[in-house]
């Protein structure tokens, strides 16, 4: 039972995400063992799950998994964890095909339209298997929810769930939290219109619907809109990194190590660095490619600055993503033959996923890129300026999330400007030392106003303040086809 915001009476809370804090495997004597799951939402939302005492529904995922699944709920590493056993073969379609390969892609704006989506039959199947997942995790909900329940549904892999919570059981107060953009209205019409009908009405079918930025609120407003005729409940909710729990990680040995790998990859030079995934959506071509510029350009900073980029792969099964990653690679090798000198390489790329390096780095850096080319929030820009210790500069895109905590003081790039975001890194590398102080300082208070908590507790209270679901029974039956 969670205490809600505001003294109300406690209520159950469920939390129900694609991908959940346990993951079990099998010991040597065939039982199960349970471990910590991994993943941003996990790292974000599991310490909060814990202190109130919620439940945790999420996939199945291995064996292992699967055979959690039989035992209901269990008690395990702190949690209350529900594993969802889910037919693999469709799990495959919905997860790879439509959450990877299309909403994705369509909410950060990343089609290459001339050859993507292509929505054939293939794709037609894997809607149906994306209905059908998200049709399986409603129906547990429906089972299992206690009478009144608090139910926060977690992104882009469970848009349809509200759809038959909103039939069955109208007494739940379950909102959807994405936590990755959402696109504009003449982005969704690359989606067929039934599907993108059946997607609004999916979300629009719980109490409300949150996002990082008053910006996708807006554009998942403007849809419902443009296609519904009507507009959702909405709120905005932008979440936190465990800022206590990143500074006592980063005074930890490993970290304090890699802290001196940092320092002499730096020497006397200045220091940009990027923390970053290797995805599309995050623009390092673009970065590397500013920097290339650059050099270029100013020819003082040629041997007096180093570009660290710690980057690891992602989504490698799209094939999109593994040409990313040798472009990347490509990139990098390329400026570095060309700027090179003995004793200097500008471009330090590191894909190796070293944790204790990244944090390391974010204590150290000069400037801190952060280009995406839109994103829900990102987490490192709001990280990076508490961690940081040098009165270090953050250039941030317009189109993170983040810009609207953080965009009255970091200095802004237009990530798909090469030469406007070298500028930005020249007007960083050069900024006088009274003026990085002022700088860091105000950084640093903006992006720890809020704490993990306030985004849960944000949650609670629209979920807390909601009399049920809406009735959106008229609406489907004229517009959408999940409740069929």
């Amino acid at each position: 039972m969670c205490p809600l915001p505001g003294g109300e009476a406690d209520a159950p809370v469920l939390v129900v995400s694609n991908r959940g804090p346990i993951s079990f495997s099998f010991g040597e004597d065939g039982g199960l063992v349970a471990k910590r799951g991994g993943g941003g939402l996990v790292s974000s939302l599991g310490p909060l799950v814990r202190d109130i005492g919620a439940t945790w529904m999420a996939a199945a995922l291995t064996d292992a998994d699967v055979e959690a699944a039989k035992e209901g709920v269990i008690e395990a590493e702190g949690y209350r964890f529900r594993s969802l056993a889910i037919d693999p073969a469709k799990y495959q379609m919905a997860y790879d095909v439509v959450s990877n390969a299309t909403l994705w892609f369509l909410h950060h704006g990343l089609f290459d339209l001339s050859r993507r989506p292509r929505l054939d039959r293939r794709w037609r199947e894997a809607w149906d298997a994306y209905r059908d997942i998200n049709h399986a995790f409603a129906q547990a909900i429906i089972d299992e929810a206690p009478e009144g329940a608090i139910v926060l549904v977690q992104d882009y892999h469970l848009a349809l769930v509200g759809t038959w919570l909103a039939q069955k059981r109208r007494d739940l107060r379950a909102v959807h939290f994405s936590h990755i953009p959402f696109c504009e209205p003449g982005a969704l019409r690359v989606l067929p219109s039934d599907v993108a009908e059946e997607l609004l009405i999916g979300m629009g079918s719980h109490a409300s619907c949150g996002f990082h930025s008053r910006r996708w609120a807006a554009n998942y407003e403007a849809c419902c809109d443009e296609v519904l005729g009507f507009t959702p409940a909405t709120f905005v909710a932008p979440l936190s990194p465990h800022y206590d729990d990143i500074a006592a990680r980063a005074a930890e040995d490993d970290c304090v190590r890699e802290q001196g790998w940092v320092d002499g990859v730096k020497g006397d030079r200045q220091l940009i660095v990027r923390v970053d995934r290797i995805e599309l959506s995050k623009n390092l071509l673009r970065g590397f490619w500013a920097y290339d510029d650059l050099l270029r350009t100013r020819t003082e900073w040629r041997g007096r600055v180093v570009f660290v980029a710690l980057v690891y792969p992602s989504r490698e099964g799209l094939p999109e993503y593994l040409a990313y990653r040798q472009e990347v690679e490509s990139v990098a090798k390329v400026i570095n033959e060309r700027w090179a000198t003995p004793g200097w390489t500008p471009i330090i790329l590191d894909t190796s996923d070293n944790f204790p390096r990244s944090i390391a780095a974010l204590t150290r850096y000069d400037v801190l890129l952060v280009n995406p080319v839109r994103d829900g929030l990102n987490l490192v820009a709001k990280e990076g300026p508490v961690l940081n210790t040098n009165n270090g500069v953050l250039a941030l895109s317009r189109d993170a999330g983040a810009w609207d905590e953080l965009g009255s003081v970091a200095l802004e790039v237009n990530p798909f400007d090469v030469s406007g975001t070298a500028d930005v890194l020249a007007t960083a590398l050069t900024m006088a030392p009274g003026e990085r102080a002022t700088h860091a300082a105000a950084l640093a208070k903006l992006a720890s106003a809020r704490v993990p908590r306030h985004w849960l507790d944000d949650m609670l209270a629209v979920a807390g303040a909601s009399h049920g679901l809406p009735d959106v029974n008229t609406v489907r039956a004229t517009k959408g086809r999940a409740g069929s």
